[in-house]
């Protein structure tokens, strides 16, 4: 049933290419027509030939080989020798002919042709490689046509001998059991689907779709060419290597073409790779859209052009765009025209980039190609139509009468073609690994090695299934080059990165520059060794980006229905950065880290604090300083004139007191300056809690007393006996030891310590002291204010008491401006931002200090000093 199946669909098959691919099938000859009635008539319900068989029911009028010879096993080729495929006209009147080649010869086809040759004689001689065997070949024109291609793949299957065989045998047919071919994608495809059926394996050195390494679909395929999936990889990370994200593409519309772009896209893609503009065409196109491609790239915006081109293709554009040649555009080649000298005449082309085949040295093939006898060009039709066309003259007189006759005066080896060209042997090189690759596989199927002996047996009816069973295990080395294929059928890929680079005399040569190995680490397979010659005669890698790279800073933010590569670069916002370009996202700065000005790194946030090393502070020590030494200076004054009048009249043991206490307040301001610490935290408010209210406290006294001497003063009043000197001292202790209790408490319970505040300022921190409890702090400020607050309604109540000097006034106007100083530090404290909220606090304890000092002692001072005639006991007891 397998081989029913495999027959009834070829011949639905064969029914469906010669429709529409108006190809006539061989199979005309000895009654066939009979056999195979036309597609309206036909009955496959009765079929039942064997496989074998069909090759031989198929045979029909051949299609002469461009080159042959007979051997023990016949191998099959196929090269590109003619440009063109003749265009037939079917008036359905008369018998179509054959599909067949014309055009000009291609001397690159032609030298693939006789390197086929070349390498089955060299393995004819070999006493290691099939000794005792001979290698036949058949070898055919394709001029890459997909009809002429089908007709040639018939031809290898039914073989040569005119007679037709009834016994299923066919093995006198000279079928190949292999067969090698230089074509493109798409003749493979259809070569490999026709011979696959029968287990021809076919080894292409041309054809690299991607898609022919489905096994499924080409399981008899193998090519020594990498895919294009590597070389799609190659291309895509060459763009990306070059920084150029914005691009245009062109490519041909075929099988090739196709699936490399296709492939192409996917990888570029995933590196980020925008493509402005995609043109595929074919070279039998009408001229108007070669026109529109031409102009597309004319007009577009993207600098550079990735072209996944056949030679054809490209032929055409190039001529083409060099009627009107656009601005400069850096052009990225596909390895199938990078190396095509025709086109390297098109100068604006110049620093072309791309990925080309290996160079290779096939050691004897120049002196084989240039030995051309005149007698052996004769013999070949090909060779005499080369011979002719290369040295414009004719070898017979039947030909061309505008010719001259050749003379013999001709010699190849002074010939400029590409047919003598071996300097860059690369898909030349592939053809040769081809051929030895089968060889390869037939050595293995007909040889064993006994006792150092290598015996073959050519007399073995040597099937294609176990040529290709075996040529999926080669494995050898040639002239230095491996061969191998993978389960795909594909080997490793490598490619060379070529240049086209102006020489000094103006003509484009291809230079290596690099090198591609699919087979290294991933990351490490592209690799640039030389200098690249840029569009114009360029060093510097030219730019192609739809919108410039983002700096470190910015973000990207796509623009609104354009492609992920066109984009505006917004700056980070506050207190995040970006580090690296291109950035799609900014991100925050840890919580201690602020941007610095260009906002792409972070660093940590200065910390601020009131510093001894500030202007700001070195006045407020100043001012605290000399308020300490005028409080000293005070009580020196007071001690020295201790038994004058004013003094006693004053309660010295108070004043003194006073004085000490005034002299801590202005003290204790300097622990606010400097960095917080545990131990300066809790201290500065404690002392400036204590001190202050030792202060307050002693002032009270002071008051108390004014008002009891002036009760005192009173008929039968004994004020002052309950209010001496230790009641006195009794007041000052309670009212601070309370004082001392709350700061215990706060101490005990929730101390201050110092913080760092991230939330003021979002730039930078804020090294201050935390209250620790809030209730705490407020009870101390709180208490201060109560005993202020009682201190100066006493001192009003007592301010017109009838003395000359009343101290009870001055203690009034001290009170008065310590609770403005007090009321208005609330506010300024809480709204005060770092470091000027400490600045605030000190100001109001060095305000309301020097309040205290000058309206208490300073009048004392300026009379025991300036006016000592006023510091009598009769002064002051006159009445005001």
């Amino acid at each position: 049933m397998g081989i029913r199946a495999i027959f009834i669909a070829l011949r639905l098959a064969l029914s469906f290419l010669e429709l529409t691919l108006q190809v006539r099938l061989p199979g005309h000859i000895n009654g066939l027509e009979q056999q195979f009635p036309s597609e309206q008539t036909s009955n496959t319900s009765g079929v039942t030939a064997e496989a074998s068989s069909v090759k031989c029911t198929l045979q029909g009028k051949s299609r002469l080989p461009a080159f042959s010879r007979d051997g023990d096993f016949v191998i099959g080729g196929v090269s590109t020798i003619h440009s063109q495929h003749y265009a037939m006209v079917y008036n359905y009147t008369t018998q179509p002919e054959s599909p067949r080649c014309t055009g000009s010869l291609t001397g690159r086809g032609l030298r693939i042709s006789r390197t086929i040759i070349f390498a089955i004689e060299e393995i004819n001689n070999s006493t290691d490689l099939l000794p005792g065997i001979k290698l036949g070949y058949r070898l055919y024109d394709s001029c890459v046509s997909v009809p002429v291609s089908v007709d040639v793949a018939f031809q290898l299957l039914n073989g040569e001998d005119p007679a037709f065989y009834k016994d299923g045998n066919c093995s006198q047919s000279r079928v190949v059991v292999a067969s090698v071919g230089d074509s493109g994608s798409s003749p493979s495809i259809i070569m490999s689907r026709i011979m696959g059926s029968f287990k021809i394996p076919l080894v292409s050195s041309f054809a690299t779709c991607a898609c022919l390494s489905d096994k499924q679909q080409f399981p008899t395929f193998f090519r020594t060419i990498p895919s294009d999936h590597y070389q799609a990889d190659a291309l895509a990370k060459l763009v990306k290597h070059f920084g150029w994200t914005w691009i245009g593409a062109v490519h041909s519309n075929s099988e090739y073409g196709n699936n490399g772009m296709a492939s192409f896209l996917g990888t570029a893609l995933r590196e980020g790779i925008c493509v402005e503009y995609i043109e595929s065409f074919f070279r039998t196109d009408p001229a108007r859209k070669i026109q529109r491609v031409a102009n597309v790239i004319r007009r577009s915006t993207a600098k550079v052009v990735l072209a996944f081109t056949a030679v054809g293709e490209m032929k055409i554009l190039l001529e083409e765009l060099s009627r009107d040649p656009p601005p400069p555009r850096q052009w990225i080649a596909s390895e199938a025209w990078i190396t095509d000298p025709n086109l390297m005449s098109f100068s604006f082309c110049a620093g072309a980039v791309g990925v080309a085949i290996e160079k290779s040295v096939i050691p004897g093939l120049r002196d084989f190609l240039l030995d051309l006898s005149q007698s052996k060009v004769i013999a070949s039709p090909v060779l005499t139509e080369f011979w002719e066309d290369a040295f414009n003259c004719s070898l017979t007189e039947t030909a061309n009468p505008d010719k001259r006759r050749c003379d013999g005066t001709e010699d190849i080896k002074t010939l400029k073609s590409p047919y003598t060209e071996t300097s860059q042997l690369r898909v030349t090189n592939l053809m040769y690994k081809a051929v030895y690759a089968v060889a390869h596989a037939i050595h293995n199927a007909v040889c064993r090695e006994t006792n150092a002996t290598i015996q073959c047996d050519k007399h073995i009816g040597l099937e294609p299934k176990q040529v290709f069973k075996e040529i999926k295990n080669v494995n050898f080395s040639k002239n230095g080059y491996h061969v191998s294929f993978d389960a795909n059928g594909d080997p490793v890929a490598f490619y060379e990165l070529v240049n086209w680079q102006k020489s000094e005399s103006g003509v484009i040569e291809l230079v290596t520059v690099g090198y591609y190995d699919a087979s290294l680490p991933r990351g490490q397979e592209f690799h640039i060794n030389r200098n690249i010659t840029w569009v114009e005669g360029g060093t510097r890698v030219p730019v192609s980006v739809c919108s410039e790279s983002c700096p470190p800073g910015t973000r990207k933010v796509l623009q609104k229905g354009k492609p992920i590569c066109c984009y505006d670069c917004i700056p980070c916002p506050e207190g995040e950065i970006s580090n690296m370009t291109d950035s799609p996202d900014c991100f925050p700065c840890p919580k201690e880290f602020w941007p610095n000005a260009k906002r792409d790194a972070c660093f940590h946030k200065p910390v601020e604090f009131l510093s001894f090393d500030e202007v700001l502070s070195i006045i407020l020590a100043v001012f605290s300083v000399n308020g300490a030494f005028l409080a000293i200076i005070t009580a020196l004054i007071f001690f020295h004139h201790r038994t004058t009048p004013i003094v006693r009249a004053n309660n010295s043991e108070l004043s003194f007191l006073l004085l000490f206490s005034l002299t801590l307040c202005f003290l204790c301001s300097l622990t606010f300056i400097g960095a917080p610490s545990e131990w300066s935290c809790m201290l500065r408010h404690t002392a400036f809690g204590i001190t202050f209210v030792l202060c307050i406290s002693c002032v009270l006294g002071k008051t108390i007393v004014v008002l009891m001497a002036f009760k005192a003063t009173l008929p039968g009043s004994n004020a002052m006996k309950w209010f001496g000197p230790t009641q006195q001292r009794m007041t000052v202790v309670s009212v601070t030891f309370i004082q001392v209790i709350i700061c215990i408490i706060w101490l005990v319970v929730s101390p201050p310590f110092p913080v760092k505040n991230l939330t003021t300022y979002k730039e930078k921190i804020i090294l201050e002291c935390a209250l620790g409890s809030a209730v705490g702090f407020w009870a101390v400020l709180g208490y201060i204010g109560l005993l202020a607050v009682f201190c100066f309604v006493l001192a009003v109540l007592a301010r017109k008491l009838p003395d000359n000097f009343n101290e009870a006034k001055m203690i009034t106007f001290s009170m008065l401006i310590f609770c403005a100083v007090w009321i208005t530090f609330i506010p300024a404290y809480v709204s005060s931002p770092g470091k000027f909220t400490v600045a605030v606090e000190i100001f109001a304890i060095l305000a309301s200090s020097f309040g205290l000092i000058l309206c208490i002692f300073a009048p004392k001072c300026f009379i025991i000093l300036i006016q000592p005639e006023k510091n009598t006991k009769k002064y002051l007891m006159n009445k005001s």
